[in-house]
């Protein structure tokens, strides 16, 4: 295993890095406070094929490879996650599903619309008494002639208050919700498809999430993604992409309040020296620094074993698992060292601090992950 970075993924991790510093870093802190994404900077991401990072070339993406993709996601959150995880999401499990597997004609639809920026995903699984039990939903499709008749409620959709497009997860059997799940292609222009209002969250608020009603949806068959009971396989293959991305951001957030941990111990005085002279900040930075590292390499295996055609779930669920909660160390630490000024809003590690909070949560809570670890263990060592 080599683990020095090759020359793409250097150049690939100091271009967006200046892209986010001089685009987003300057607005980073207003729209958090604002809670709005800043589409002015959303219209740059588009050309430069932001929202197509994998897919293929021949529907207008990037086709870059998973670590490529990964250090995308992380040095953006590391700026602002938020933004951050606007992308990730659309990749991962937005455009993704549709690629893997959708028809030659849902690809040649969606995906260039998808890829270019034209359309921005999102991904709906989560109802009110469905999240971790993805076997939970109650949100009912229909077949009608060459139509299927969608009705429920989606909440805490990320993208959910621009998204262009939603993959619905509908059941066609509520009696038997696991055989029948389904997965629907939306287009925000259908009849019956609205938009909730956007959730005034703890952290990522310059992501509009938000509910999603679908009431009597009419939706075309051939906007089935997949087949009829296909839905689970579906989702769990989208979400072992997505927890890459999930750990990605989550990576990228630790990194920022690690650095400016580092910065703000030089420069703070107390006892006529820097903070940065005594041994307990020294263990915190170290501390921080081994974390940090060590994720990165676990976020960089899975990506490997996807791009090599291996089974990457187990280690998408560890990588996404550790890197959420390390963010969350991380960005403790980080506050701490700060002392009171890290619980003022004037410096942003408390941004960080609320924004890694949600990495722990999102795309399969830490618990989830634990679940899907533990059974490919108990399963390889029976």
């Amino acid at each position: 295993m080599d683990f020095n970075p090759c020359m793409k993924h250097k150049l690939i991790r100091k271009t967006v890095r200046m892209f986010a510093e001089a685009e987003l870093g300057p607005i980073a802190y207003e729209i958090d406070r604002d809670a709005r994404l800043p589409m002015e900077v959303i219209e740059k991401m588009r050309p430069l094929n932001y929202f197509g990072l994998q897919a293929p070339k021949i529907y207008g993406g990037a086709e870059i490879d998973s670590i490529s993709y990964a250090i995308t996601i992380e040095e953006l959150s590391r700026v602002c996650a938020a933004v951050g995880l606007c992308v990730s999401v659309h990749n991962s499990v937005g455009l993704y599903p549709i690629e893997r597997f959708g028809t030659e004609a849902q690809k040649k639809q969606f995906i260039p619309k998808l890829a270019s920026g034209e359309y921005i995903g999102a991904f709906c699984l989560t109802e009110a008494n469905a999240g971790s039990d993805a076997g939970g939903v109650e949100t009912s499709a229909v077949r009608m002639g060459n139509h299927f008749i969608i009705n429920g409620t989606k909440i805490f959709v990320t993208n959910g208050g621009i998204c262009d497009l939603a993959l619905i997860f509908a059941v066609t059997d509520l009696k038997n919700p696991r055989e029948s799940a389904s997965v629907f292609i939306v287009e925000k222009n259908t009849p019956g498809f609205s938009v909730g209002e956007i959730e005034d969250l703890c952290g990522m608020r310059a992501n509009p999430v938000s509910s999603l009603f679908l009431e009597d949806c009419r939706v075309p068959e051939n906007h089935l993604l997949g087949k009829v009971g296909g839905g689970l396989r579906i989702g769990l293959v989208a979400l072992d992409t997505g927890r890459i991305g999930v750990a990605a951001q989550a990576l990228g957030i630790a990194q920022a309040a690690f650095e400016a941990s580092v910065k703000y111990s030089k420069e703070r005085q107390q006892f006529n020296r820097p903070i940065s002279s005594f041994q307990t900040i020294q263990n915190y930075l170290a501390d921080m620094a081994t974390e940090i590292d060590a994720a990165r390499l676990l976020v960089y295996r899975a990506c490997d074993l996807k791009d090599s055609g291996q089974p990457f779930g187990t280690e998408a669920a560890m990588a996404k698992l550790y890197c959420g909660s390390m963010a969350s160390r991380v960005t403790n630490l980080a506050v701490q060292i700060h002392g009171g000024y890290g619980y003022s809003k004037e410096y942003d590690v408390e941004r960080y601090f609320r924004d890694a909070k949600v990495t722990e949560i999102y795309e399969g809570t830490s618990e989830v992950q634990r679940m899907v670890i533990s059974r490919a263990v108990l399963t390889k060592l029976t």
